[in-house]
């Protein structure tokens, strides 16, 4: 019998996410996640605003890393500043 994931791997593909989600999840360990926001509010209003250009270079960078459009992570950003 395999044993059981305690972490979630890198995925990189629909077949391995297939394979991992295809196992007994029930020994992985919780505190490895974390809450998840889904974009769902309407975004109904704009903001402009003038930044320092290698800022803005830095947040397309980052955003690009992460596989994300660069406006949300600014909008992730001033979230958090919420929290």
């Amino acid at each position: 019998m395999p044993s059981r994931p305690t972490h979630v791997p890198v995925i990189t593909t629909d077949a391995e996410a297939e394979a991992f989600l295809d196992q007994d999840l029930s020994a992985l360990d919780p505190t490895q996640f974390r809450p998840l926001t889904w974009e769902t509010a309407a975004k109904d209003a704009r903001i402009n605003m003038r930044i320092p250009g290698p800022l803005l270079a830095a947040i397309k960078a980052k955003a690009a890393a992460r596989g994300i459009p660069y406006q949300r992570l600014i909008r992730e950003a001033l979230e958090a500043a919420l929290k």
